[in-house]
């Protein structure tokens, strides 16, 4: 009985019991970029944010793919990508990443 009460806290996306901190700060840093770029992609005027915050969760959520220990961190990292990526392309087209600064 003292052995289970000396396990450290089971993380809430680590199927394995072991803490995974840096994939877990990923897994939310995507989910909160990919439902930003989502949601303001449907409004042009917005498309700067959509667009940056797109290609910022579509870095970081590749990157925690990478790294990522746990089949539920890939599902909510794949659920994050695939936001961040529509509001990256529908950011692009509704204006870019610069909107018309450059050029």
């Amino acid at each position: 009985m003292a052995q289970a009460m000396d396990r450290p806290p089971i993380s809430l996306l680590a199927t394995d019991g072991k803490p995974h901190p840096l994939q877990d700060t990923l897994v939310a840093v995507t989910l909160i970029l990919g439902a930003v770029a989502f949601v303001t992609a449907f409004f042009h005027n917005l498309h700067l944010l959509s667009s940056w915050t797109g290609l910022i969760g579509i870095v970081t959520g590749a990157y925690g793919q990478f790294i990522s220990a746990t089949t539920r961190e890939r599902f909510a990292l794949i659920i994050g990508l695939g936001a961040a990526g529509i509001g990256f392309f529908l950011g692009m087209a509704h204006g870019g990443l610069f909107g018309g600064w450059l050029g």
